[in-house]
């Protein structure tokens, strides 16, 4: 490798490097989508063309570049790094230590996505990325077919993607990290969930959430979560408010759809009743429940699962917002689901009772 060449995929991994700092503090994607497309820009030059553009000051002419992504790759290529980098790192807000040892008691994840569905990456570069991160144990959890907009699976891809994850754990598997099958299941509007009664019994976790009507009024809405949180493949309740917030900067949240309407009392009731987790959702953009609610779900006695809701490797990451929030609502680790080992969220979920033909356990402490 020559140095220029050298210089070329330092630029490039800085671009990218970047980009991965934006997405773990929650910024606006379409900046992380920036820095990619300019990390794919430089990539596509030769050593003389990038060389020559530093030179004549014409780098941010080109497609997919600008000033700010210019000056970066023209940091990078001498060797320096990038102060844009430097500083992204410097936000990075410690965790209160409440929120620290929360998430260093997570064993797992929940509820992750990959490119089956609306997902970013491969099954196999997410669970790497899960088992990079010290997890011992990840649940992809693509979406059901009703979810047309985000590639929702149908029931003959959840089957072969069944064979994907087995094989996966077959191959790699060795080092105790284990990848479980799952699925983010629609909430229909009868309450009814969105998959085969008998695909849903060969999976691992199951998180049912809204997606469709969140406008719905309570009256509405609050007997179609209880429907399918009484659903005995219901593990986990997802993101159950619905809302979705855009964090254009670190200071500034912007709300883009509000939460939903529902007796959260009757609901959480409910979750607790069955033994279904409350998920904690990670995403900056979404921080949901909202902690009000949070709270309220607490003092109900409800099980947790803090899930990131990744749709990209990186996004695993998210895990401490959710450890943050949960920490200051006063939720300990012995009731979040993903804190025990994995033959325990196996016996609370209940499949291999099921598989055989009984009811699954609930809540096992």
């Amino acid at each position: 490798m020559t140095a220029a060449t050298a210089g070329r995929e330092r630029a490039a991994a800085c671009l990218v490097g970047i980009a991965d700092e934006l997405e773990r503090l929650g910024r606006a994607g379409y900046r992380v989508g920036a820095f990619h497309r300019a990390a794919e820009a430089v990539r596509a030059l030769t050593e003389v063309e990038l060389v020559g553009r530093i030179s004549a000051g014409t780098l941010a002419e080109l497609p997919g570049l600008g000033p700010v992504t210019a000056g970066v790759v023209a940091e990078a290529v001498t060797g320096e790094e990038p102060g844009y980098l430097v500083r992204l790192r410097e936000e990075r807000v410690p965790l209160e230590p409440a929120a620290r040892e929360l998430l260093e008691q997570l064993r797992g994840d929940c509820h992750t996505h990959s490119d089956w569905s609306d997902g970013n990456a491969g099954i196999e570069a997410m669970a790497d990325r899960g088992r990079a991160l010290g997890r011992e144990y990840q649940v992809l959890t693509d979406h059901s077919p009703r979810l047309a907009i985000a590639r929702g699976l149908s029931a003959e891809q959840l089957a072969r993607q069944l064979d994907v994850v087995a094989a996966y754990n077959a191959e790699r598997g060795g080092d105790g990290f284990r990848l479980l099958s799952g699925i983010e299941v629609d909430i229909l509007a009868d309450g009814s969930l969105d998959q085969t009664p008998e695909l849903l019994d060969r999976l691992d976790v199951v998180v049912a959430s809204v997606h469709s009507h969140l406008r719905a009024p309570a009256e509405v809405l609050t007997p179609r979560m209880l429907a399918a949180v009484a659903d005995p493949h219901t593990d986990v309740l997802g993101h159950c408010t619905g809302r979705v917030l855009r964090r254009d900067s670190g200071r500034t949240t912007v709300k883009t759809r509000p939460e939903s309407t529902f007796d959260a009392a009757a609901v959480f009731a409910a979750c607790a009743r069955h033994g279904v987790a409350v998920e904690i959702n990670s995403r900056p953009d979404r921080l949901d429940p909202p902690e009000p609610l949070l709270r309220l779900a607490a003092e109900t006695g409800c099980l947790f699962a803090i899930d990131s809701d990744a749709h990209y490797p990186v996004q695993l990451d998210w895990l401490a917002f959710g450890c943050q929030r949960a920490a200051r609502c006063g939720i300990t680790a012995d009731r979040v689901v993903n804190t025990w080992p994995v033959a325990r969220l196996l016996a609370w979920t209940g499949r291999q009772v099921r598989r055989s033909g009984g009811r699954r356990p609930r809540s096992p402490r």
